[in-house]
């Protein structure tokens, strides 16, 4: 093979491969799955996807906290951007690319326990209160349907957690385990807070999933290579809960 040949080669070789070449903006939001530490984007989630990314051989990534809503939008709108941890819901089947379950999760109603005088035995009892939740998420999308009226919009569930501290809202709709994370956070006892119900409906798989315009070939690189962590029980590994 001569020169020209062999820079022939290279340049086909360059171009099947070009949308691998590109940047992936893998993007979250600040959760007990996600957060920065030292600068840098970890949680156990956080490293999931790494560790994914790693298998598939894409070292050319940005992992980046936004507000929910940014995030989301950015996962919609762009092309090669992984998003996590992403409730994958009817609504939303057709909107992205999945890759992969990470975890189930179970959504809980909330309220400061001193506050006796709020009872909650279903939704009906609460569309009562006011609630906070994070804006375009799937709890605030969740809650609206069901004809909640005193909802309160912020950009993340931190804020919403402070709101219910701060006695700004009544209730938050959250998973346990960001609710004991942001408890020890505030260096407050879990135990001031009280679960009054729990969200069947919102009980779910949070993936990973890359926006639509993102090639195929992406796509299922990543998807094999989150197939072959998680079928090794690395997936489970990461994201239990240190003790």
């Amino acid at each position: 093979m001569n020169f020209r040949q062999s820079l022939c080669v290279a340049l086909l070789l360059l171009a099947s491969t070009g949308s691998l070449a590109e940047t992936i903006k893998v993007v979250t939001e600040d959760t007990s799955y996600s957060y920065l530490e030292n600068g840098k984007v970890a949680g156990p989630a956080s490293a999931v996807v790494e560790a994914t990314l790693q298998r598939a051989g894409l070292s050319d990534y940005r992992m980046i906290l936004y507000p929910w809503a940014r995030a989301y939008d950015m996962a919609l709108q762009e092309p090669n951007v992984l998003i996590y941890l992403i409730a994958r819901t009817p609504a939303r089947e057709r909107l992205f690319k999945w890759v992969g379950e990470i975890e189930r999760i179970e959504y809980h109603l909330y309220k400061l326990r001193e506050h006796e005088d709020i009872q909650v035995q279903g939704l009906a009892d609460a569309r009562r209160y006011s609630v906070g939740v994070v804006r375009d998420d799937v709890r605030h999308h969740y809650l609206e349907k069901q004809g909640f009226n005193k909802v309160v919009v912020a950009a993340q569930n931190r804020d919403i957690f402070r709101m219910l501290l701060n006695q700004q809202v009544q209730l938050i709709p959250m998973p346990e385990r960001d609710a004991q994370t942001l408890s020890e956070d505030a260096k407050i006892d879990f135990a001031s807070l009280e679960k009054v119900h729990t969200l069947d409906a919102l009980t779910t798989g949070l993936y990973m999933a890359y926006s639509p315009t993102t090639e195929e070939e992406l796509v299922t690189q990543t998807r094999t290579a989150f197939d072959s962590i998680k079928a090794e029980g690395m997936v489970k590994r990461l994201m239990q809960p240190k003790k």
